[in-house]
């Protein structure tokens, strides 16, 4: 997946240069591993896994990650308050139903048309019993 979506280095939606910096930028103070991809002009931004430079995903303006967020709102309560599917399990389920490999089944890596048809899928009762 690393391959597939490389370290940004131009916005993809305004074109213009992309930092590594900290993610005290966007929060006034640092969080997590306190490391980010940030626009240098717009609100596009990514956090990175622990201890790496990696993203955790595509550079996302407010718009796809309120996406994100939906989806995980959807997404999470059926592996965390489901004893009887595991996440793992529960992200098998979504790549199947939409039609992807299950490596690239995160929410992170979809644009706008992949988190927008995620979130249907999501919304219908049961879509992980089949």
């Amino acid at each position: 997946m690393i391959d597939k979506y490389p370290i940004p280095t131009s916005c993809p939606y305004c074109c213009s240069a992309v930092i590594y910096t900290s993610n005290a930028v966007i929060y006034g103070r640092e969080y997590g591993n306190g490391r980010c991809y940030k626009c240098t002009k717009c609100d596009a931004y990514v956090g990175v896994h622990n201890r790496t430079n990696i993203p955790l995903g595509r550079l996302a303006n407010r718009e796809l990650r309120e996406l994100k967020k939906e989806c995980h709102a959807l997404f999470d309560p059926i592996w965390k308050q489901n004893k009887r599917i595991k996440r793992e399990h529960a992200y098998e389920r979504l790549a199947k139903v939409l039609g992807i490999p299950v490596n690239e089944c995160h929410f992170g890596w979809f644009d706008k048309e992949m988190l927008l048809e995620a979130r249907e899928i999501l919304s219908r009762p049961d879509w992980y019993k089949g």
